[in-house]
């Protein structure tokens, strides 16, 4: 991330540059331009997919503790445990 906004500031300052140049510079600005609009749609493009990855994360999560809670409150388990304490009384 550090890397795309050091290249879009350095593309930026190529542009100003360009900018305050002679009129043979458009053809450069535009290069440019779309250079940076290249840059920003990559940024763009890795924070959806961080996000994304984020997304499928708490989601496992979100499954791995469904499961514990199903099995905390099988049947099974909640028979052997109170077996346990019938036959403590």
């Amino acid at each position: 991330m550090k890397k795309i906004i050091a290249l879009s500031s350095l593309l930026a300052l190529g542009a100003l540059g360009m900018a305050c140049g002679d009129a043979a510079s458009n053809t450069g600005n535009k290069n440019v331009n779309a250079a940076l609009a290249n840059a920003n749609a990559a940024a763009a493009n890795a924070v959806n997919q961080v996000q994304s990855a984020a997304n499928q994360v708490s989601n496992a999560a979100s499954q791995v503790n469904a499961a514990a809670s199903n099995m905390a409150n099988k049947p099974a388990m909640n028979g052997a445990a109170n077996s346990t304490a019938n036959a403590n009384k």
